[in-house]
């Protein structure tokens, strides 16, 4: 594979591009568990790329699909006019979500994915005559993408500074995490179900009939890997019923077995009224996001409208032939492979090698679910996040693939892991972070 002739020209998401220019680290193949870095090094994915390769990389049944649609259908546009492997796709995709989220909108990734339900959650108030229901409710440390209506919602301070007033009619509940009550809880906090009423507070501040919707992660994952308490979601889900609120839940990192199950809101028993998705839903083999719709919603939008176009939104890639073929095939390897059946499995043997790493030096907390898991590293006193950063780079070079945020280690590896791969994620993060400064 040749070498590439000209760092500078790509500007690199989410980087510290002049840190990665000066030491670059590249990946040039992948397959099942492990990257190939340009050195030859087999590097062990403990994070499933980003997020999203669940079902592990190159998986024949994937690459077969993608690579016999491209020679039939390259594209088709879905604006009034449509191919089979789009409803296929939803269809499939339907019988995967909780019951009645059996209308799906398909976009291209989950910060679109997620723009497209706080829209959808307009639409549905405008269509029923509440019109007044306006305001977006979202989560201090929530990450819902990039678009403006993703980081508006949003409560990561990096990710909104630079780019002014963002939407306006927004407010943000409490985050959940607690280290005083819940450090080093195994699954779900014990404490903090209360922290759901910080909704009320808002409730009362704005009016009831001045809000749309309310949008959290299940599973906090950009921001740290943060486990809702027991308890937590369940509060939340009857006070938006209270209140006449949509519930959206941002299932992008959570969905396709990464807790255990299709979504975390089978996981947890609470059913949200719109699931944003992406990531795992075509094993991010082609880029392909989507919004799972409970059907009383999308019926007042369609129902509703005037005769022709009912709602004004979609991309020119919706339901793209690639991403759907993408879809189908991943979602079959998901269901013959038992895949989400083998992470309930692991559960138990992932926590315990989680919690291994409780006394560790500079270990301050560590969390699980599924097969998540957050290891909370104590700041380097004056440089917040440098500490985990180097865990980042020193356990690449020793062939291992971490995700770091802040200073927290996130762990999400592909779902076909073993307990020998296990073994030797947190064999190496042990034997790292003891010589780490």
């Amino acid at each position: 594979m040749t070498e590439p002739n000209d760092l500078s020209a790509f500007w690199m998401p989410f980087t510290d591009n002049r840190g990665f220019k000066a030491n670059p680290r590249m990946l040039v193949a992948a397959k099942d568990m492990h990257y190939t870095s340009a050195s030859g090094q087999q590097v062990l994915d403990a994070t499933g790329g980003l997020w999203c390769v669940n079902a592990g990389h190159s998986r024949p049944r994937i690459v077969e699909a993608i690579r016999a649609i491209v020679g039939q259908l390259d594209y088709a546009p879905t604006f009034q006019l449509g191919h089979p492997l789009a409803f296929e796709a939803a269809s499939q995709l339907a019988l995967l979500m909780p019951q009645g989220l059996d209308r799906i909108f398909f976009a291209n990734s989950g910060s679109e994915a997620v723009d497209s339900a706080l829209k959808i959650a307009l639409a549905y108030q405008r269509a029923r005559g509440q019109g007044s229901r306006t305001r977006l409710i979202g989560r201090e440390r929530g990450y819902h993408g990039v678009g403006f209506g993703g980081i508006s919602v949003g409560g990561i301070v990096g990710n909104r500074r630079q780019f002014g007033t963002l939407l306006t009619g927004v407010d943000h509940m409490r985050h959940t995490h607690d280290l005083a009550r819940n450090a080093f809880a195994r699954g779900m906090p014990q404490h903090g179900a209360e922290l759901a009423d910080d909704l009320e507070r808002i409730v009362a501040l704005h009016g009831a009939d001045t809000i749309a919707a309310v949008i959290v992660e299940p599973v906090a994952g950009s921001t740290g890997v943060l486990i809702p308490p027991v308890g937590y979601l369940q509060r939340l889900r009857e006070i938006c019923d209270r209140h006449d609120i949509l519930l959206i839940f941002d299932e992008v990192i959570t969905a396709f077995g990464r807790v255990g199950r299709a979504t975390a809101a089978e996981r947890f028993g609470v059913t949200p009224d719109i699931i944003t998705l992406a990531k795992g839903l075509t094993n991010a083999a082609v880029p392909m996001g989507a919004v799972a719709v409970r059907r009383e919603v999308h019926d007042t939008i369609v129902g509703n409208a005037a005769p022709g176009i009912e709602l004004f939104h979609g991309y020119t890639y919706s339901a793209h032939p690639l991403a759907a073929t993408a879809a189908i095939a991943t979602m079959e390897v998901y269901r013959e492979e038992g895949l989400f059946e083998h992470a309930i499995e692991l559960e138990d043997y992932w926590a315990d090698a989680v919690h291994s790493l409780k006394g560790v030096r500079h270990v301050i907390d560590c969390r699980n679910i599924g097969l998540i898991g957050g290891i909370e590293l104590e700041p380097r006193p004056g440089a917040p996040t440098k500490r985990a950063m180097e865990v980042f780079h020193r356990a690449f070079d020793d062939g291992l693939l971490v995700r770091v945020t802040g200073d927290i280690i996130a762990l999400s590896p592909p779902l076909i892991l073993e307990k020998s791969h296990i073994d030797e994620i947190f064999g190496k993060l042990a034997n790292l972070l003891p010589t780490i400064d």
